[in-house]
């Protein structure tokens, strides 16, 4: 077990990551006025869980498992039934699910009473290695992704693996998008993903690399926490056009979406002489190694169109962050035209690759 200190000007959160992490540091919080925000898979997996642990009378609020949890609708009944409860400004907002139930409750923590305090139970490994951590919160909006939000640091991140032998394999593909991400921005995850190729879904991995996305986050949101000075902008990396399918195409995880955004953006990089073949091929197969095939997507115009509304964009043109050598990373910054002609391109040496 690890723990990870996040110092951000006057607030301090810890990361405990690891085997046990669950049974030391949840119970603790059983004293406190607690309000639980989890979804309807996680409720069914864990119910009794979040009972033995907070007490059967914890007040709690169910969204939507999947991104359509992430509404102003559900965000308003937290907010309810925060103060039905009686929610003082002392208690403790607990995330018990993935990235939807963390985003909605990390915001509605950093509104209520001006801000409570907020801890997150991370129970998907893309929750655990990326999104629980760093103090980003959001939720959807007029069909576009994480457009109202916050910047708001949990107090604690238990980050357990015990909570991902319940996940489908589906889930564990959508957590490794996320960490082939930080592997095209680590020089040591990467290594340790290549090393473990064909074996990427192995607890015993997933335990080791945690901690070290975890910790390179950490790192960056220590620097550039408000993406302030692009530092925290290199995290985005394959968002962009992941982002633009995943609000297009839906049918997909937002891991899964991440990996097919690297791969076009990858063509991309290479075009343009940013990313060596040789390095762009490496990352392409670790894609493959997770995704097994990657779409040759019709209708790319039209997703692309998406991509506008990505919060990096400057002067009209639309910003994506690329890898550029083992460790670095480069953004790049096109023409609406340009970056259509170029997923088309991509797209069209996809299908001549079936």
């Amino acid at each position: 077990m690890k723990d990870i200190v996040i110092e951000t000007g006057i607030q301090h959160s810890v990361v405990h990551c690891g085997s046990g992490a669950y049974e030391k540091y949840a119970y603790a919080l059983a004293d406190r006025q607690i309000f639980v925000v989890t979804d309807s898979n996680v409720f069914a997996w864990y119910r009794y869980e979040i009972w033995k642990t907070f007490g059967d009378e914890v007040p709690i609020y169910i969204v939507p498992a999947g991104e359509t949890g992430k509404t102003l609708r559900n965000l308003t009944a937290i907010l309810k039934g925060m103060l039905k409860y009686g929610m003082k400004r002392n208690c403790t907002v607990i995330a018990f699910g993935g990235g939807v139930v963390g985003d909605i409750a990390g915001l509605a923590a950093s509104l209520y009473m001006r801000g409570v305090h907020l801890v997150q139970i991370p129970t998907t490994l893309l929750a655990q290695v990326d999104s629980s951590v760093g103090g980003k919160t959001a939720i959807d909006f007029e069909g576009v992704k994480n457009v109202i939000g916050s910047f708001y640091q949990p107090e604690t991140v238990i980050a357990d693996p015990r909570f991902l032998t319940t996940l489908a394999d589906r889930e564990i593909r959508c957590g490794l998008g996320e960490i082939v991400k930080y592997g095209a921005l680590n020089g040591e995850i990467f290594d340790l993903l290549e090393r473990n190729i064909g074996n990427l879904t192995s607890l015993e991995f997933l335990e080791e690399i945690t901690s070290l996305c975890i910790q390179h986050k950490a790192d960056v949101v220590i620097r550039d926490e408000h993406d302030l000075n692009g530092l925290r902008k290199t995290l985005n990396l394959g968002h962009t056009t992941g982002h633009a399918f995943e609000l297009y195409y839906r049918k997909k995880s937002h891991g899964e979406f991440v990996l097919i955004g690297m791969y076009y953006e990858l063509y991309i990089a290479e075009k343009l002489n940013t990313c060596p073949r040789n390095y762009s091929e490496r990352l392409k197969k670790l894609i493959i190694d997770v995704l097994k095939k990657v779409p040759a997507y019709d209708d790319v115009e039209a997703a692309a169109e998406l991509a506008k509304f990505d919060k990096k964009n400057v002067d009209k043109q639309i910003s994506i962050v690329v890898p550029k050598s083992i460790g670095e990373s480069a953004e790049l910054k096109l023409d609406l035209d340009e970056y259509i002609k170029m997923l088309k391109e991509c797209a069209a040496q996809l299908k001549e690759r079936k």
